[in-house]
């Protein structure tokens, strides 16, 4: 699932994956 080794993929998919990640750690920290 790497994204740094995505850069094939393209730099804006990079950038979904990181926000959604990001997304996924805020909503986790929330609901703990």
């Amino acid at each position: 699932m790497g994204g740094v080794g995505g850069v094939g993929l393209g730099t804006s998919t990079g950038a979904i994956l990181v926000l959604f990640i990001l997304l996924v750690i805020i909503t986790s920290a929330f609901m703990v």
